[in-house]
């Protein structure tokens, strides 16, 4: 690592002012910044110390993601594995040549060759994600001057993990600008946008291109194959119709986007984001509460026609992307509210907006990603009430 220092370091006076790459500035302290530290430090006392910087905060949000990158990787191929070793699909393309000419088998019960035929999937759609957002941080970056935030880093695991195995490349590159660009950038970068940005990806995936996003064919990576979501299932023929145990859809070992199916990965990225004080636990707390609530009501409240009204609450828990999004997408600290007060409610929000999307409109059973960013856009309303009623109860002390 000394010798990269070095030569990082002797390489500096070409990308600064005058330099012949002063424009790739912003590339060369990207890269200094992410293997070693910031080129500008504090050289005085200051009045705030803390050892969390913004390139700790995100690595350790993906720390807390590997849980749900492993599931990803190991999930996708289980699934496609499962399919291909009934014999009634053949594996083609290039996944497949390369997969069987390291000497694997499409078997579901080798979890080397889930994780392995899984990487095939999950890894071209990580690279299209992160180069092409990386060239459009560089492009605003060198524009405005700056160095390139680390923001990006989440966002560039985020977005393939909310992705199904199937999806187009070339999309993939699309709905990535698309949240880069008008999600985040438009607004003036990482710490002023009002929307996630991988939320916004999907969002705009979703609309424009719901065939390849939606549907019964997207979610096993086998040519030709059909199957709908667990979730799919219950809004059609209800709980009774679920071919997988509840236990089974906790863990994630069911069809669905790459890195969104299990609960217990993202619960253990939930105590990383906890303990390391980066994750709101009143917002994970209060979607859970507002996804019980109100699911709870709708099972009182009772259906003859729709049988997402039956859907207990510890169902909705495990089926869908529920805990997922609550722990990872909810708890972005950019844009979800920022007061105590204010996060409870958000939260509280999400979790009642999620299932009432989710039971109303069996069209679209899954209302997570909806919810959310509707939700964003009302956080900076949220926290300004919350702090107005603060500001009047302190002055109404003092009178």
């Amino acid at each position: 690592m000394k010798f990269l220092e070095h030569f990082l370091d002797g390489q500096k006076h070409l990308f600064e002012k005058g330099g012949k790459l002063e424009k790739l500035y912003p590339l060369y302290e990207a890269l200094d910044t992410f293997a070693f530290t910031p080129d500008s430090v504090t050289k005085s006392n200051a009045h705030v110390r803390d050892s969390l910087d913004l390139k700790r905060t995100m690595i350790t949000v993906v720390v807390a993601m590997i849980p749900c990158i492993f599931m990803a990787l190991y999930n996708t191929g289980f699934q496609a594995n499962t399919v291909l070793a009934s014999g009634a699909f053949q594996a083609t393309g290039w996944r497949h040549e390369l997969f069987t000419s390291l000497g694997f088998a499409h078997d579901p019960a080798n979890t080397l060759a889930n994780i392995v035929y899984g990487l095939m999937f999950f890894i071209p759609v990580w690279l299209v994600c992160n180069i092409v957002g990386g060239i459009w941080e560089l492009l605003f970056a060198s524009v405005r001057k700056h160095e390139i935030n680390e923001g990006f880093l989440v966002t560039g695991w985020l977005i393939p993990l909310i992705l199904p195995p199937t999806i187009p490349l070339w999309q993939v590159a699309i709905g990535t600008s698309f949240g880069v660009v008008f999600a985040k950038e438009i607004f003036g970068g990482t710490g002023k946008n009002i929307f996630n940005p991988a939320l916004m990806a999907r969002a705009f995936l979703f609309f424009a291109y719901p065939g390849q996003i939606s549907g019964d064919a997207v979610w096993v990576a086998v040519d030709g194959f059909t199957g709908a979501t667990a979730l799919s299932q219950v809004a059609a023929s209800g709980i009774g119709s679920l071919q997988i145990s509840w236990w089974d859809a906790f863990l994630g070992f069911k069809a669905g986007s790459m890195g969104e199916t299990s609960v217990l990965g993202a619960l253990i990225g939930a105590a990383i984001l906890i303990g390391t004080g980066i994750g709101s636990w009143r917002i994970m707390l209060g979607g859970l509460i507002g996804m019980a609530a109100t699911s709870f009501m709708f099972n009182t409240i009772g259906s003859e026609t729709n049988a997402m009204f039956a859907l207990a609450p510890h169902w909705h828990l495990v089926l869908g992307s529920f805990a997922f999004a609550i722990v990872f997408m909810a708890t972005d600290p950019v844009s979800a509210s920022m007061t105590n007060v204010g996060r409870w409610i958000y939260g509280i929000l999400i979790g009642t907006l999620g299932v009432l999307i989710r039971v109303v409109n069996p069209a679209y059973p899954e209302g997570w990603m909806l919810a959310i960013l509707f939700m964003n856009a009302f956080a900076p309303t949220l926290d300004y009430f919350v702090m107005k009623s603060n500001i009047q109860r302190r002055k109404a002390r003092h009178v």
